[in-house]
């Protein structure tokens, strides 16, 4: 993407403010999946009046999501009518099977029947535009727009290992868990980085003391109650549901790991952005609107009501409803009224899609072996990250200046066992590590 590119989003970002308000143009009612018809729904939002000048190249996209919690974004902007609403009258929402399928979707774009943006792992855009996990090692440019949450992912364990009564210490599974299947969503995936950091944290060497296989997330409970693996990482409500079903329980959340880390992303096709600038804009003030109506407390019934449906993540309300609230029953007889590391949307940030938080997936993306030792982060990262659409989307929308931040870094972060990674010195952070393939 040219300058001159991300020049004219910022131009053009404070040109659709007026007559726009923030989530509370959501009103409550009816729903429905259809791109076409939702502004027409007792629910969609009334259409903003938009400036010619700002008016998307195209009307049309197709965006893929995995059945989780954290979906709830996509999925609620296009229930709300929240795409059409900023022009992007036929948005489709499409339910994806597994982290695979999204990423040879994301290859063959919608051109060519795939799709051109996805709810993702954060780390998969990058994996894209470097070419490690596409056919022939091709190249997919990809632009990370929006961070869709923080927090709200669990690690779980079969409820053989109940008495061992672990928590943030893997180190008791040392022996328990020698030689056995460890499940995570996606190789180099944030579910992969999560399992990692923490086997490695109590020295199990994910590599050699154990078996990393990739599960689709709705596919996790099942698997653990056949006894196809012994442990797995992934978002909610999946955990949740291994403890209704007392099957298993939940040993930490991730934000125990570490505290308000990102999660999820919404990325788009790199030259769908090139082509289209107006439109990602404008589909991005859409997720950005329903992140903000998600992350409010008197929303959160209706969400969950409305992605429980078949349609989205076809599970039942109860399964999703308490740890939406922060609500967590780790099926120990530990439960948390109020966790502070429930998932987030908006609050303190989630939005907004840190660069130094990218630093780390590639430097993790390394420490695994997934990416040479040789990737230039920092250009990598300022490739991949249009953070410049996320500020232009926000003031579009009227986002108070305290709520968008000023430095595309968050700092040093510090993880529950005190190690430390500032974005500045990856190669410092990765050299401290004990446990490590780079």
């Amino acid at each position: 993407m040219s300058n001159l590119s991300r020049r004219k989003f910022i131009i053009t970002a404070g040109a659709t403010a007026a007559g726009t308000l923030l989530a509370h143009g959501c009103s409550s009612g009816s729903t429905t999946s259809s791109a076409t018809s939702s502004s027409a729904t007792p629910s969609a939002a009334p259409a903003v009046n938009i400036n010619p000048a700002d008016a998307p190249e195209v009307t049309a996209a197709k965006l893929g999501f995995i059945a989780l919690t954290d979906s709830a974004p996509l999925i609620i902007a296009q229930e709300k009518g929240l795409f059409a609403k900023y022009g992007m009258k036929d948005v489709q929402v499409t339910k994806q099977a597994s982290w695979p399928v999204t990423r040879d979707n994301l290859e063959l774009g919608s051109e060519k029947g795939g799709i051109d943006g996805a709810h993702i792992l954060s780390p998969m855009p990058y994996q894209l535009t470097l070419g490690t996990i596409t056919k022939g090692n091709q190249p997919v440019p990809m632009n990370i727009v929006a961070r869709l949450n923080t927090n709200g992912q669990a690690i779980s364990l079969s409820k053989k290992y109940l008495d061992l009564k672990v928590g943030t210490d893997s180190k008791p599974l040392k022996e328990a868990l020698a030689n056995q299947k460890i499940a995570i969503t996606f190789p180099g995936g944030t579910h992969d980085l999560w399992m990692r950091y923490w086997l490695a944290a109590g020295g199990i060497n994910p590599d050699t003391d154990v078996s990393v296989i990739p599960i689709p997330p709705p596919q996790m409970v099942a698997n653990m109650k056949s006894g196809s693996m012994e442990a797995f990482c992934v978002g909610e409500p999946w955990n949740a549901q291994l403890v209704t079903q007392k099957v298993g329980y939940t040993a930490l959340v991730t934000g125990e790991l570490w505290k308000d880390h990102p999660e999820k992303a919404f990325a788009l096709r790199g030259d769908w952005v090139e082509k289209n600038p107006k439109a990602a804009k404008a589909i991005t003030m859409a997720v950005l609107e329903a992140q903000q109506w998600c992350d409010k407390a008197e929303n959160h019934d209706e969400m969950c009501q409305i992605i429980s449906q078949d349609k989205w993540l076809k599970v039942p309300v109860a399964d999703i409803i308490s740890r939406s609230k922060g609500q967590i029953d780790y099926g120990t007889g530990r439960i948390e009224a109020a966790s502070p590391v429930a998932m987030k949307f908006w609050a303190d940030n989630a939005s907004y899609p840190y660069k130094s938080h990218d630093a780390w997936f590639l430097t993790e993306n390394i420490r695994w072996g997934y990416m040479p030792a040789t990737t230039d982060i920092k250009a990598t990262v300022d490739k991949v990250n249009r953070e410049d659409i996320w500020k232009a989307a926000a003031t579009a929308l009227g986002v108070p200046a305290a709520q968008i931040p000023a430095t595309t870094s968050r700092g040093v972060e510090t993880f529950f066992d005190g190690v430390k990674f500032d974005p500045e010195k990856p190669q410092e952070y990765l050299n401290g590590l004990a446990i490590k393939k780079a």
